[in-house]
């Protein structure tokens, strides 16, 4: 297993050995058959469905700077490029001393371009060409980005299943334990006065989903069936209780459905709040949306701190989970939003 310490973007995937890969244009072609069908989902091979949207992410080059206006879906221009909203608020957080660090979860198609294309063994490291240097330009810019594809790919073939679901749009149980592990890594250090450490039990169980590319087919109950995976539910030792997002934490999990999935829907104590209380020995507090993790969540995060002027003082980082699609499929774009008055 490769390291779960830091990796950020602009290094990493470059490690991962060298097999048939995937071009844009592939992912280009398939982007544009489904729009040609008006299709919602792209089947792949074994039963495996992907979202068209991150098969467009995966097909541009560059979706930044210039190229940002050709790439975007936001409503107006101006909001178009995510480089200079996310370089805004880190350097707004880090005015007051809290430090940010960006998850982009990258698209399942990149992980398992082989459940797209067919054919075994197909890599990844060039799908997610764009999106390495784009978090290398961030990096450059002094935001701090895990980069979460190498365990991933490394654990493709995970003793516990996958590590996206094959029939939604979000990670597995097992894929989310992975991301929390180098999450808890990364932050662990940044937090120089812990909370009091808590002790938390973990027992692996498996569970049926309908998955929400299931969802998105349609067809009643003549569409594929429940898929089954495992999840790794957490709780707390003292009691036997499901872990509670604490607002006094100094740790703020910020970002889309991926901080809520399996915790608020799909399953219960096994999403990444869990995962991170798990690792970490403390809960922390989470703001996710099941919509947009680009710009409305941090409004969200804005309204908050006005209406509790006292919140962001009691946090030392914030951890900015979403999906990479959001780069360029987020319809509200990337607004520069003040983080409070």
């Amino acid at each position: 297993m490769l390291s779960l310490g830091l990796q950020v973007f602009a290094c990493g995937l470059a490690a991962i050995s060298a097999r048939a890969e995937p071009s844009r244009a592939e992912f280009a072609t398939r982007f544009e058959a489904a729009v040609r069908s008006k299709s919602a989902v792209v089947a792949g091979v074994d039963g495996w469905f992907f979202l068209p949207a991150e098969l467009r992410l995966l097909s541009f080059d560059r979706f930044w700077g210039a190229a940002a206006a050709k790439s975007s879906r936001a409503t107006r221009a101006e909001w178009a490029d995510p480089f200079p909203a996310i370089v805004d608020f880190h350097q707004q957080l880090k005015a007051r001393g809290i430090e940010l660090l960006v998850v982009p979860v990258p698209p399942k198609a990149a992980i398992y371009p082989d459940k797209l294309f067919g054919g075994a063994g197909m890599g990844s490291a060039a799908s997610m060409a764009a999106v390495t240097e784009f978090c290398g330009a961030l990096r450059a810019a002094g935001v701090e980005v895990l980069d979460l594809a190498p365990v991933l790919v490394a654990n493709s073939a995970h003793e516990r299943g996958a590590v996206f679901c094959a029939t939604d749009t979000h990670w597995s149980g097992s894929g989310c334990v992975l991301a929390a592990q180098a999450i808890a890594q990364a932050i662990r250090n940044k937090v120089s006065t812990p909370p009091a450490a808590r002790t938390f039990t973990a027992e692996w169980k498996t569970v049926a989903i309908r998955g929400d590319l299931i969802e998105l087919l349609g067809g009643g109950g003549a569409g594929p069936k429940d898929e089954s995976i495992a999840v790794r539910a957490v709780s707390d030792a003292a009691g036997g209780s499901a872990v509670e997002p604490d607002a006094a934490s100094p740790v703020l999990l910020l970002g889309d459905s991926h901080t809520l999935v399996f915790h608020d829907f799909l399953a219960q104590r096994a999403g990444l709040l869990d995962q991170l209380a798990m690792e970490l020995g403390f809960p922390p507090d989470v703001i996710g949306t099941r919509g947009s993790g680009a710009t409305p969540v941090r409004v969200t995060l804005y309204r908050r701190s006005v209406k509790e002027p006292t919140y962001l003082a009691k946090k030392k980082v914030v951890v900015w989970c979403f999906s990479a699609r959001e780069f360029t499929e987020a319809e509200s774009g990337w607004q520069k939003i003040p983080v409070a008055k």
